[in-house]
């Protein structure tokens, strides 16, 4: 637990090739310990590293890895955590339709589980993604349910719930 600890913080700070060699020295001591829930924790975050590098490849190898532990261990949350960074590999890697099934698939399971924070960062990603890929109105209203799922929105966000909110009494929309 130490060295995937050390390896967050390293991460954290952008020591991306140092916080990898402890990924890597964790998971390996989690797999000899019998611990394969915590092994794909660890190939998660290696993931992550690799997508911070730009090597989506290698970041989309670990987190299928990953992706089939926790749905071989019937651990439905932390598989779907791990499909909604998969979709984001695969935004990176230009494969919008995967990137778009894997968000839908995280945020329904987020849903089912009640777990509202992760739902709605879900969907946000996903209306991120539909608006780069021209889908502006789809988008918009995506990312307004997004929204509407969390306590606490960052300064970026309460401007764009603020515009919606203006669009929406122009319009007749929906508000949130």
């Amino acid at each position: 637990r130490e060295l995937q600890e050390q390896g967050v913080r390293l991460f954290q700070q952008k020591e991306y090739e140092a916080s990898a060699r402890l990924f890597q020295q964790a998971c390996d001591q989690y797999e000899a310990e019998g611990q394969r829930d915590m092994a794909a924790e660890v190939q998660t975050n290696l993931g992550l590293v690799h997508r911070a590098l730009g090597e989506n490849q290698q970041a989309l190898d670990q987190m299928l890895l990953a992706l089939r532990t926790f749905q071989e261990l019937n651990d439905p949350l932390r598989a779907a955590k791990v499909l909604g960074n998969i979709g984001g590999v695969y935004a990176a890697l230009g494969d919008k339709e995967q990137a778009y099934n894997c968000y839908r698939h995280a945020a329904d399971v987020f849903h089912e589980l009640g777990e509202k924070r992760l739902y709605g960062e879900t969907l946000i990603a996903m209306g991120d993604l539909q608006v780069r890929d021209g889908k502006l109105m789809t988008g918009a209203a995506t990312y307004e349910v997004g929204l509407s799922q969390l306590d606490e929105l960052s300064p970026s966000q309460r401007i764009l719930k603020g515009l919606i909110g203006i669009r929406n009494k122009f319009t007749g929309g929906s508000q949130s």
